[in-house]
């Protein structure tokens, strides 16, 4: 078994890949369980709610990351440590580097106070592995546009948000790569893998995960 968390842009093809690999586990007979951030519980999906609304009053950035912390510790203990304890694969749309990049990046946040609120609300639970699908603001932008069109819902708090903001998440997920990558072995949340979800295809990313999955030997077994 094996934590995955998938970050990114909104846009960027975390559910798509998400789905693919949970497809691919099982057809290996192995155990998956897919959820999201915020979400993954009861109380989860209605911090959820009051996060992403936009016909109520907005928490200011602090409120946004207590918030954001509350539905993490719930979500760990109650559904991602349980699972993973059970030998099943979790994978998960979203976890501490969405609260990273969006509250330090996009609001400014500091550093130090984000990381400590956040550990906590992990309690050890690090992923094994975080996949970055990384694409720019304006495809990102481009793909929300379709996809509103399409399914006729309109965008959240965040999608709302004017472009400087995204910019400054992507750059901050980037920063969060590159720490990563750079010395992996001290770094509490484990290694990354980015992909450029721009240029390839849903297909392709799923290969490179896959790919990177059996170099580390995770495949080999229901266990890693």
């Amino acid at each position: 078994m094996a934590f995955i968390v998938f970050e990114g842009l909104d846009g960027s093809g975390k559910s798509t890949l998400i789905q693919a690999l949970d497809q691919e586990l099982r057809r290996r007979g192995l155990v998956s369980r897919v959820t999201r951030e915020p979400g993954g519980t009861h109380l989860g999906e209605e911090v959820r709610e009051v996060l992403l609304r936009t016909d109520q009053e907005a928490p200011v950035p602090r409120a946004e990351l207590f918030l954001y912390a509350a539905g993490r510790a719930q979500h760990v203990d109650l559904v991602i440590r349980p699972a993973l304890e059970r030998g099943e694969w979790v994978l998960c749309d979203r976890f501490y580097a969405s609260t990273a990049a969006f509250q330090c990046g996009g609001r400014g946040l500091e550093r130090s106070s984000v990381d400590l609120l956040n550990s906590f609300a992990v309690d050890g639970c690090w992923p094994d592995l975080t996949v970055l699908l990384d694409v720019s603001v304006e495809e990102s932008l481009r793909r929300r546009q379709q996809r509103e069109l399409k399914s006729g819902v309109a965008a959240d708090r965040f999608e709302r948000e004017k472009r400087v903001f995204h910019q400054r998440v992507r750059d901050f997920y980037l920063q969060l790569a590159k720490e990563a990558s750079s010395d992996s072995s001290s770094t509490p949340s484990g290694p990354w893998l980015k992909l450029d979800a721009e240029r390839l295809q849903a297909e392709d990313l799923l290969a490179l995960l896959i790919g990177e999955l059996e170099e580390r030997k995770w495949l080999n077994s229901s266990s890693k």
